[in-house]
């Protein structure tokens, strides 16, 4: 008897596909069933607190914003989403990943677009910084290379940096795509990162178009992280990066544990498929609370930026002060 449990227990935790979802659920205790009904929960009000969002923002917010804000609220709860799906569903896991990839990618896209609108738009972006530089010497590329040279702030260095951030948009579909019609036919596999392997070189790629992506909104952030403090583009930002940490390093962190079977097997579920398990659960908690914080940074309202001709009269009522003072006083000692 000892040795048919031990056999069965080998044959579980060496296993390389994930169980069905009714065998998961029927080896689930009270306590397992308890946490899934929790985050289920989780899951749910983290949509229905979206779902009031997107209804604020249609009726507050202006309509050239609006499609861009409702795409960056929606990062955290459409991965507390898809996390939830590969939690209930372990075999789906290639796909909810690859659907929370693909989305923050276009998420990446529209944050730089944000800061742009936010500016006034593309026109007066570039009259409100037209003498200004591109700080290039920051992450994640160049933050140690502060030597450096800026780059002038004009039309076309704009579009570069779009570029860098629509480029992730474009082949990171296509990447994923890629996989899964690789996966179908047995060529790819995370589990087989040789040479000879598809993952590996299409993991290669897509690190290199993600850092390609993130550095241009690196840039675009410490040019406009003073100008936009009174928008709140920092919190902004940090739950942008949070985001991309989590959704990113934390998984791929896990993943690694678990191919190395540092995270051990707990049949039905194998080492692989019990790391991608912990990695759902553990984002589903952390995007509810990132919904949650989103919803108090970007419900309110705030003023809108003077325009880049108020400035400049501004300060040219501000330099002419300290001649007038001067003029009324050599007047008096004239007079005295």
């Amino acid at each position: 008897m000892e040795g048919e449990a031990n056999g069965t227990f080998l044959t579980s935790c060496g296993e390389s596909e994930p169980p069905y979802a009714q065998e998961l659920l029927g080896s689930l205790d009270l306590a397992g069933k308890f946490l899934f009904a929790i985050l289920t929960l989780m899951t749910l009000i983290a949509n229905l607190v979206f779902i009031e969002e997107v209804i604020y923002i249609y009726r507050k917010i202006p309509s050239s914003r609006r499609s861009i804000l409702i795409w960056i609220n929606a990062a955290a709860p459409v991965i507390a989403t898809t996390s939830c799906i590969g939690m209930w569903i372990p075999r789906s896991t290639m796909f909810t990943d690859f659907t929370a990839s693909v989305f923050f990618a276009i998420v990446i896209h529209k944050f730089l677009m944000m800061m742009i609108k936010e500016c006034g738009g593309q026109k007066l972006f570039l009259k409100r910084f037209e003498n200004g530089h591109f700080k290039i010497s920051t992450g994640p590329c160049c933050c140690c290379c502060l030597c450096l040279p800026g780059v002038r702030i004009t039309r076309r260095s704009l579009f570069w940096l779009k570029l860098g951030t629509f480029q992730f948009a474009l082949f990171r579909p296509v990447f994923m795509f890629l996989s899964t019609v690789l996966w179908t036919n047995g060529n790819y596999s995370l589990s087989n990162l040789s040479p000879k392997g598809a993952a590996i070189w299409i993991s290669c790629f897509i690190a290199i178009l993600t850092i390609i992506a993130l550095w241009p909104v690196g840039i675009m952030f410490q040019q406009v992280r003073v100008l936009l403090n009174c928008k709140k583009i920092i919190p902004k930002f940090a739950l942008y990066q949070f985001i991309l940490i989590l959704n990113h390093l934390q998984t791929a962190i896990i993943n690694i544990l678990a191919m190395q079977r540092i995270i051990p097997c707990a049949p039905p579920l194998s080492s692989p498929a019990r790391g991608a398990y912990i990695s759902h659960q553990i984002l589903i908690m952390e995007m509810f609370l990132i919904t949650l914080i989103s919803r108090v940074v970007y419900r309110r309202r705030y003023n809108e930026l003077d325009p880049p001709e108020c400035i400049t009269e501004e300060a040219g009522i501000k330099k002419q002060t300290p001649t007038l003072n001067v003029a009324v006083n050599e007047d008096g000692l004239r007079g005295f």
